[in-house]
């Protein structure tokens, strides 16, 4: 006997994503806006104005990606049984991917799921962390091995809030902007690299086309069954480094451009790539101050932290490499030999 459940139509998890002067935003319900310190004292008296709700709550967590963990997790819900939210409230990322991880996790898990919407304040949560439903929380493990999928409700990208963002944090959004041009779109690559995005026009064009990127990638394959993770260019690497350093040495974006020049490099070692389009990359990159060469000490200790991705399945690790620039190939196939090598060639930064 079998009873067949059909879900596929039972709900409708489509959202809109605002680029543009952030909109008067109502709520039905009680909110919760969860952001940290910093982007409070910054920014919390713009959006305040721009809100309307039942209720209206402030929980704020420490700023740092070394704290988006269990205990950062509990004391967020902790803070929302106190102040009694019900399964019609609605919580408020207000902040970059930390704040935006842990709210969307927190909101999938309060009483089995409640709204959440995302409103970015870093470049790298506006064009990547903010869009497609990740959540999640790290540990020692690794990153992100923790969480599920939930997506907003709504993602509000505001580049006023750019204005204050330190040069570090702004280059870690330029990384995931360079990420989707080279996976994605060679006319976009081109276009960056004779493009100043220290301009407001030229960035604000950047995000646009970053964000209609991810949402035309996250249409097709929202949890990441395949296409999907393409997205993961250069984290598979970035990961790894991220968790050597426990998390406080570099930013997320930093890894990753780190982590996408490995990758180039082991393109390069199995003829996907060439060694002009590897530096051109690379050129790209250093052009925004990113770090491009990470010392890695141990290259076996290095290849078994892969082994902890989420992407990695049956004992063999998932790449995803540049095919060229605007095109990419997601592999499990490539010899632990030719890893190393690469490994190993870092290990001279």
């Amino acid at each position: 006997m079998r009873v067949h459940i059909p879900l596929q139509k039972c709900e409708d998890r489509s959202y809109d994503i605002h680029i543009g002067a952030l909109p008067p935003i109502a709520i039905q319900g009680k909110a919760v806006v969860v952001t940290n310190p910093k982007v409070a004292g910054l920014h919390l008296h713009y959006l305040l104005p721009k809100l309307s709700a039942k209720e209206l709550y402030i929980v704020t967590l420490p700023d740092g990606e070394e704290y988006k963990n269990q205990q950062s997790l509990e004391y967020l819900l902790d803070r929302l049984f106190d102040h009694q939210i019900d399964r019609k409230s609605t919580l408020i990322a207000f902040g970059g991917g930390v704040i935006g991880d842990m709210t969307g996790f927190a909101a999938s898990i309060y009483q089995r799921g409640i709204d959440f919407i995302q409103i970015p304040t870093t470049l790298l949560s506006q064009v990547d962390a903010s869009v497609g439903g990740k959540t999640g929380i790290n540990n020692r493990f690794g990153k992100n091995l923790i969480g599920a999928f939930h997506q907003p409700k709504a993602v509000y990208i505001d580049p006023y809030f750019l204005s204050t963002l330190p040069k570090r944090e702004f280059a870690a959004g330029v990384a995931e902007i360079v990420k989707m041009a080279v996976v994605f779109d060679r006319e976009f690559f081109e276009w960056l690299e004779r493009t100043d995005l220290s301009d407001t026009t030229q960035l604000a064009q950047a995000i646009k086309r970053s964000v209609e990127l991810k949402a035309a990638i996250v249409a097709k394959d929202e949890k990441e069954g395949g296409v999907r993770a393409s997205l993961n260019y250069g984290h598979t690497f970035a990961h790894v480094i991220e968790n050597e350093t426990d998390y406080s040495t570099y930013l997320h974006g930093e890894a990753v451009a780190m982590g996408m020049v490995m990758a180039n490099e082991l393109a390069k070692r199995v003829g996907l790539l060439s060694d002009e389009e590897a530096k051109r990359i690379q050129r790209l990159l250093e052009r925004y101050d990113l770090p491009t060469c990470y010392p890695i000490k141990d290259p076996e200790a290095f290849y078994s932290h892969f082994f902890l991705d989420k992407k990695s399945f049956d004992k063999k690790i998932t790449f995803v490499l540049p095919k060229g620039i605007g095109d990419f190939l997601i592999t499990d196939e490539i010899e632990k030999e030719d890893i190393l090598a690469v490994l190993r060639e870092f290990g001279r930064c």
